[in-house]
């Protein structure tokens, strides 16, 4: 692919780069920078981390690629959601400078044989259940941030595991770039936002409600502990199990925010409820902060 000049859709839109030059000159002299990493398919969620991202910065950056590296055998690669002149349309009403969309070849010209190990908190939970994501994700990051240069990156609360992730990364290997968190936006029905929820039909997604139900509750039973804690979600999601049609649950863990290893009985202070469940054919995450 040859380079060319970042490409503007529209008078209005952001500048459109698809290769790691034309990033770089849509960059030049831009000033402090935010990058909002994607896979498309943007919606509300997507909208309150570029409007965080601009109170924060003089130039937003959203990356737009689906990252083949943290799809695992039999997940959703090639039907997730693609739509990326949807997708521009979006950065265009929320002010968004430049749009990194990279096509695969791009961003992994050749075979990736060196990547970013997870370690053991991405082993847990979403690492137990999708063997290798975590892999995929901080090494997409990585190379984003290096490409970006960005001086912070935002990343939704709804993904609590990967942004702890994140996180940890930036500490660990030193890489100068503050990362933000956004609080998870939620529908009117209270399902969390998500680039999955177009998979579901209206039976579907009612008994998806259940995970944001089974959050609550456990949120409520907070002051009689991390037991009562789990207890009271897990009620709920028992009961949305012999639903029409049925949710089936993956986990659901309450632990610490700083490590994703289980409470114990006996945890005070911050934690994290986390609930992963298939309704149908979509699977889906959630969690909510709790402090004991």
């Amino acid at each position: 692919m040859t380079d060319a000049t970042p490409q503007r859709p529209t008078t209005e839109g952001p500048l459109v780069a698809r290769t790691p030059s034309e990033l770089r000159r849509a960059l030049d002299g831009r000033g402090r920078t935010a990058l909002v990493p994607t896979m498309g398919a943007l919606h509300g969620g997507h909208r309150t981390l570029m409007r965080l991202a601009r109170e924060k910065a003089d130039t937003v950056v959203v990356s737009v690629f689906v990252n083949p590296l943290q799809f695992g055998p039999g997940e959703d690669l090639d039907r997730y959601p693609r739509d990326l002149p949807a997708d521009l349309a979006v950065c265009g009403e929320e002010g968004v400078d430049v749009v990194f969309a990279p096509e695969v070849e791009t961003m992994y010209p050749t075979e990736q044989m060196v990547t970013v190990d997870a370690g053991p908190m991405g082993e847990r939970l979403e690492g137990a259940s999708r063997p290798g994501h975590f892999t995929g994700v901080l090494t997409v990051v990585t190379k984003l941030f290096q490409l970006v240069r960005p001086d912070l990156a935002v990343f939704g609360e709804k993904d609590a595991q990967q942004i702890a992730l994140v996180r940890r990364m930036v500490v660990d290997l030193n890489l100068p770039v503050e990362i933000v968190g956004a609080p998870t936006l939620r529908d009117p029905d209270g399902l969390a936002s998500s680039s999955r929820n177009v998979y579901l039909d209206d039976a579907e997604r009612a008994s998806a409600l259940s995970l944001s139900r089974a959050l609550r509750a456990g949120a409520d039973a907070a002051d009689a502990g991390a037991d009562a804690v789990r207890a009271a979600a897990r009620a709920v999601l028992d009961e949305a199990s012999r639903a029409t049609p049925p949710v089936e649950p993956d986990y659901l863990a309450l632990v610490d925010p700083a490590t994703f290893a289980e409470a114990p009985a006996d945890h005070k202070g911050a934690a994290v409820l986390a609930v992963a469940a298939r309704v149908g054919a979509t699977r889906l995450i959630d969690n909510v902060s709790v402090t004991l």
